[in-house]
C-alpha cells in the first residue's frame, strides 16, 4: 500500500527517518543507556546494512512481484542466517534437528502462500526478484550476526533507533537525487506509512533487536516464517482474503517447524543489559 503512494528511496528513508528520530527522543527522555564511542559507528553501520540492504531489496522486489512470492523467498533467510552463524569464529554449531525444524517451517510458509502464487504465476520478474531477496536475505543476517556480536552497553531498544535513523539518513541522499516520480498522496498510502512507521520500525523492529541479544540465532530468525502468518491474517481482516483449512493447516506446520527449532536449539542467552 505504501508504495502506492512513495517511491522505494523515499519510503525507506522516510519510514526509518521517523521511526528512529521518535525512538531515539523517547528512549533519551527516559533515561535509557545510550552508546558510546565507536559504538555509535559500529551500530549505525550495522543498521544500514540490515535495514538499508535488507528492507531496501525487500521494496525494490515488491515492485516486480507479489507480495505473497517475496514472502516465500525471504523464508530463505534463516538458512542464511544461520549459516553464516556457524561459518565465524565461536559461532552457534549447526545442528540437524535444528535444520529439520528450519525446513518443516519452511514448508508451512511455503503452503500458506501457494495458491496467491499459483494463481498468478512464475513468469516476468520472478528471477529477478528472487536473486534481489537473496541478497537483501544476506545482508540482513550479516548485519545481524554483526550486531549481535558488537560489545553493547546501550539498552536493545536504543540500539534498534540508531540503526533505523541511521538507514533512514543513509537513504536520504539517493531518495533526493535519483528521479522517481512524485509522491501520489492518498490518506491509505500515508496509512501505510505510519502503520510500517509504528509496528514494523518501532515494535517489531526493537523486538527483533532485543530477542537477537538474548535468543538462539537459529530461533531469531525464524520470525521470517511467522511474518507470512501475520500477512495472511491482515489479508483476511482488511482484504477479506480467504482464511480456510489449507491455511489452518499452514500454519500449525510452521509453529510446529518453530517449536522443532526452538527445542533443539542452546539455552538463551544472559541479557546484555
Amino acid at each position: 500500500m505504501a508504495l502506492e503512494t512513495f517511491p522505494p528511496l523515499t519510503l525507506v528513508s522516510t519510514r526509518f527517518l521517523l521511526s528512529g528520530a521518535l525512538l531515539l527522543i523517547v528512549a533519551w527522555l527516559s533515561g535509557m543507556s545510550m552508546p558510546r564511542g565507536r559504538e555509535w559507528l559500529w551500530t549505525g553501520l550495522y543498521g544500514v546494512v540490515i535495514l538499508g540492504g535488507g528492507n531496501g531489496c525487500l521494496t525494490y522486489a515488491e515492485l516486480w512481484i507479489p507480495s505473497s512470492l517475496a514472502a516465500l523467498f525471504v523464508t530463505v533467510s534463516p538458512f542464511w542466517m544461520v549459516g553464516i552463524e556457524a561459518a565465524l569464529p565461536g559461532g552457534e554449531r549447526l545442528r540437524w534437528p535444528v535444520v529439520r525444524g528450519m525446513l518443516v517451517g519452511f514448508g508451512g510458509a511455503a503452503l500458506l502462500v501457494a495458491p496467491d502464487i499459483w494463481g498468478r504465476g512464475l513468469q516476468g520478474d520472478v528471477w529477478r526478484g528472487f536473486l534481489v531477496l537473496q541478497l537483501g536475505s544476506a545482508c540482513w543476517s550479516f548485519g545481524s550476526i554483526g550486531q549481535r556480536r558488537l560489545s553493547k552497553r546501550a539498552n536493545a531498544i536504543v540500539s534498534g533507533a540508531v540503526q533505523q535513523l541511521a538507514a533512514g539518513l543513509a537513504f536520504l541522499p539517493p531518495a533526493l537525487l535519483i528521479p522517481e516520480g512524485p509522491v501520489n498522496w492518498s490518506t491509505r498510502g500515508v496509512g501505510a506509512l505510519l502503520y510500517l512507521v509504528l509496528f514494523g520500525s518501532i515494535v517489531g523492529y526493537s523486538a527483533y533487536i532485543y530477542a537477537l541479544q538474548r535468543l538462539p540465532v537459529a530461533l531469531v530468525s525464524l520470525h521470517n516464517y511467522v511474518n507470512p502468518v501475520v500477512a495472511a491474517i491482515l489479508g483476511w481482516l482488511v482484504y477479506r482474503e480467504p482464511f480456510g483449512q489449507s491455511e489452518s493447516l499452514a500454519l500449525l506446520i510452521i509453529f510446529f517447524g518453530v517449536a522443532l527449532v526452538k527445542r533443539h536449539s542452546p539455552p538463551p542467552a544472559r541479557p546484555a543489559n
